[in-house]
């Protein structure tokens, strides 16, 4: 049988060696020529060897390395070494410390044995690589310097300065680099008092004070999103109440949830987006079943173009394709991170989060930690949401929480909703439509009534008619995800 290969085996950039009469699905070979990846076919009954970890070098640079970074590619490739390029890709702007961070956390978790990143000075990257247990980052501007750092430092992350050197300067600190062994004797024995000190930063006294204080932090945010969610829900009488919270909660809780930005709970009517005028505009047109192909894929890009749906929400494989599409279009490329059980980790979520961006997602939905919730654990909850906003809004991003509410009581329909809030998320969404029931009017009159007039709330999961869209959008929901989306229009008349 030939080997298939997907995007998810691609490289970032370089060479990627393939089995003879290898496939390349039309997801990859869109992403080969996107990314000007060499494949190379191999003979009949040759092997690709796996990199091991102690050849593979971490890569990255910001827009200020980025063709320094390109053209020292090669001598790496010479070298012998596998390259992980984390990125930049193209000569676009990018912020040094997401670069410096991506390489450092490869060869701080051993996944990679080096790293190299270029930016504009070499300077502010050493400085966020060193912040990384394990790491011993060098600014080399010279091939003495590089042979220094190597052998009395024992430097595993190299920085260049791409305004600073020629590149032929470049190659040569970075080959004088690659070349030196680490010293050992009374070299050795100065990098271990260097572990030492790390060692003693990393779980000594002085880091007790920040702990008990993200305890105590966690306590009080455990306590007021509680609180709230009690008022939200004795004021609502069953979450049907229109009453703003500011004016009944106790005036500790309203002060602090005013401070983390929720200007009001309650619904203002006067505010909310009209979802009637454009009925097409308010629905992200949906596939997220695991047996869509690529031709049912485009089929949706088609009818989203036609009726200009807000968006396309699909599973995040099919994301370039989905972006390919609609390019040119007003209609969002929307897709799901830790669908649909909400449980991976959160790392996770921020790798599925940010590699989506990159490849085009502009909304992304995802799932909150349901089990964490109904636990009680709010802070873990929020932290959680709050580091998808952050990546997603890195790339430009907005995101929508999936709550599940079909798992969850009112009172933590309301906590989730305040933790999605307090996280700076855009959007709170009812369900995944692969639990045992989708989006209802109360739960949507409920979650709005928390949210207020700032945030979008999105029903999904068994919005089918427009009879159905008509309720939702009536009980408080500006955006729906349907799969039923053009049956919808059709019924209004367009």
């Amino acid at each position: 049988m030939r080997a298939v290969i997907t995007a998810h085996d691609l490289p970032d950039a370089g060479e990627l060696r393939v089995a003879h009469g290898a496939i390349l699905t039309p997801s990859a070979q869109d992403l080969v020529k996107e990314r000007g990846i060499k494949i190379v076919e191999m003979a009949a009954g040759e092997a690709p060897a796996p990199a091991a970890a102690d050849r593979t070098i971490a890569v990255g640079s910001d827009h200020g390395g980025f063709e320094m970074k390109q053209k020292l590619l090669p001598v790496l490739e010479e070298a012998g070494f596998a390259v992980r390029d984390v990125g930049v890709y193209y000569a676009e702007p990018a912020d040094y410390p997401d670069i410096a961070r991506q390489v450092a956390e490869l060869v701080a978790s051993g996944a990679a044995a080096l790293g190299m990143i270029v930016d504009g000075a070499g300077i502010g990257s050493a400085m966020v690589a060193n912040k990384f247990p394990g790491v011993r980052a060098a600014l080399c501007y010279d091939k003495a310097s590089a042979r220094n750092s190597r052998e009395h430092n024992h430097a595993n992350v190299l920085t260049l300065g791409g305004s600073l050197l020629i590149q032929t300067q470049a190659e040569d600190v970075l080959r004088t680099w690659l070349a030196t062994p680490v010293g050992g004797s009374r070299h050795a024995a100065r990098v271990e008092k260097i572990k030492e000190i790390e060692k003693a930063n990393m779980n000594g006294s002085r880091s007790e004070p920040n702990t008990a204080r993200r305890g105590a932090d966690a306590q009080e945010l455990d306590r007021l999103v509680a609180e709230i969610a009690e008022e939200v829900l004795a004021r609502a009488g069953g979450g049907q109440a229109s009453t703003p919270v500011e004016a009944h909660c106790t005036a500790e809780a309203c002060a602090k949830m005013l401070g983390a930005g929720a200007a009001r709970i309650a619904p203002d009517s006067a505010h909310l987006p009209e979802v009637g005028r454009d009925i097409a505009a308010a629905i992200d047109h949906t596939l997220l079943r695991p047996d869509a192909t690529a031709s049912d894929i485009r089929k949706v890009c088609q009818e989203a173009r036609k009726y200009s749906f807000a968006s396309v929400c699909v599973n995040p494989y099919w994301v370039p394709l989905v972006a390919a599409e609609l390019a040119g279009s007003p209609v969002k490329v929307c897709t799901v991170v830790g669908f649909p059980l909400g449980a991976s980790a959160t790392a996770i979520k921020v790798a599925e989060t940010e590699a989506a961006v990159r490849v085009g997602a502009q909304e992304i939905d995802m799932v909150l930690n349901i089990g964490e919730l109904r636990g009680g654990n709010y802070d873990a909850v929020r932290q959680d949401i709050q580091a998808v906003v952050k990546a997603a809004h890195a790339g430009g991003a907005i995101v929508k929480v999936i709550l599940e509410t079909a798992l969850l009581d009112d009172n933590q329909k309301a906590i989730g909703c305040s933790l999605s809030k307090l996280a700076g998320a855009e959007f709170v969404k009812t369900s995944t439509g692969f639990s045992t029931h989708g989006a209802t009017v109360h739960d949507v009159a409920l979650m709005r009534q928390v949210v207020g007039a700032e945030m979008g709330v999105k029903a999904s999961g068994g919005v089918r008619t427009l009879e159905d869209l008509k309720q939702m959008t009536a009980a408080g929901a500006t955006r729906i995800g349907a799969s039923a989306s053009v049956k919808i229009i059709e019924a209004a008349g367009r």
